[in-house]
């Protein structure tokens, strides 16, 4: 007896799951043929030529060019229609607001930072987020009604059963026991949210150096030290969001630190984290050491270290940066035991494979577990870039399911 359409084996779904085959390989190869798009998916012509006619129906292919070049007579070529769907991305920070939107290719077709110095932020915070929203979708030529999904990245995480943000004190006007339910009524489309170095790992997942492992570590040391934990290809955020917050990780070399969500802070990020370098520095007879943001104050060290030729200060603090980063991962990867360990975040990237090298040949010293550690090669925005990866991947889910 055949089954109801839409049963598992039926030829609608069949024809869902063909469709959706020849859209990620247009994702990911650009324009094909016909011809092409046939071999890589295992379809006949004439079925190729039935799905790439139901797709350009249904507005989510369209005809571009044509091969040259090749023997034989010109193919046309088709390539998904950027403007099926669009999705957004926001990374909150205590600075600034920033927010993008894409097109379904994963282009940003769209740009907005919205600066909000200080601890007592101008606007509040819902409308912080959309006036983000809306000078980046005005960016993109768009209104709020064409785009499909928002994500939000922050600071910290929102507790799933208080729906109220955690693990970060020092983003004001975000701790509103109603500020979920003020932001969803204020949006034209769903949100989601999710923890700032998450995205990060998604960005690295997707498109940097992580492609293909389904288990790593991502410590990220930018205006704070975190990590974000991908076991069995999925994030792990833990029971209230917290998985990952290892600033507050007590490690040897620094003071112990008690009431930690109090101060903030606590021992691997007194020891490691960005605000340690500047006195680190000094400690060790740097000279000129810059003033200014704790992050980029940092990166600039790093870099300046990293670059640096022979022994010195530059050499000491380079390799004393690298014990203390390795110190609070050896616990890490002692519990989690991962395939890989990405370095991200400015103060990280700017020590460039020198970092990345001392960093190893000490964490092999400390720990059982040898994970390969990579720098991340996500350097532009990768929260924002995650943010919009992750938006992209549920608007996908959805736009390009044609077995409705």
């Amino acid at each position: 007896m055949a089954g109801t359409a839409g049963t598992p084996g039926t030829p609608r779904v069949l024809r869902a799951m063909n469709d959706r085959a020849a859209l990620d390989l247009l994702l990911e190869h650009g324009p094909l043929s016909r011809t092409r798009i046939g071999k890589l998916t295992g379809l006949s012509k004439p079925t190729a030529s039935q799905l790439l006619a139901r797709l350009e129906a249904a507005g989510l292919v369209l005809q571009t060019g044509t091969t040259e070049g090749r023997p034989g007579p010109n193919a046309q070529l088709y390539e998904v229609d950027p403007s099926a769907a669009y999705a957004a991305g926001v990374d909150v920070s205590p600075e600034r607001v920033l927010a993008a939107v894409a097109d379904v290719t994963g282009r940003t077709v769209g740009r907005f930072e919205l600066p909000t110095p200080g601890r007592r932020p101008d606007r509040p915070v819902v409308q912080q987020v959309t006036d983000a929203l809306a000078g980046a979708v005005k960016a993109a030529g768009l209104t709020g009604d064409d785009v499909h999904r928002l994500v939000i990245g922050t600071p910290g995480a929102f507790d799933p059963t208080t729906g109220r943000l955690r693990y970060a004190s020092h983003l004001p006007g975000w701790h509103a026991p109603s500020l979920l339910d003020e932001l969803a009524a204020a949006l034209p489309m769903p949100v989601e949210y999710e923890n700032d170095v998450n995205l990060v790992a998604v960005a690295e997942q997707r498109l940097g150096a992580a492609r293909g492992h389904a288990d790593f570590v991502l410590l990220w040391n930018e205006g704070g030290l975190g990590a974000a934990l991908v076991l069995g290809g999925r994030l792990h955020r833990g029971w209230t969001g917290g998985a990952g917050e290892v600033g507050f990780l007590p490690v040897p070399g620094a003071p112990l630190v008690r009431q930690v969500t109090r101060a903030n802070s606590g021992g691997y990020q007194e020891l490691a984290g960005s605000q340690a370098l500047p006195a680190l520095a000094r400690e060790l007879g740097v000279e000129d050491v810059p003033s200014g943001p704790y992050a980029e104050v940092a990166a600039a060290l790093v870099a300046r270290a990293a670059a640096s030729e022979g022994e010195g200060p530059l050499q000491r603090l380079l390799e004393t940066y690298a014990t203390r980063l390795a110190t609070g991962l050896a616990s890490l990867v002692s519990v989690l035991d991962p395939e890989l360990v990405v370095l991200s975040g400015s103060a990280l990237t700017a020590g460039g494979e020198r970092l990345r090298a001392l960093v190893q040949s000490e964490l092999a010293e400390l720990a059982a577990s040898r994970p390969r550690l990579v720098v991340g090669d996500v350097p532009e925005h990768p929260v924002l870039r995650g943010a919009l990866e992750s938006a992209l991947a549920t608007t996908r889910d959805e736009v390009f399911d044609t077995s409705r």
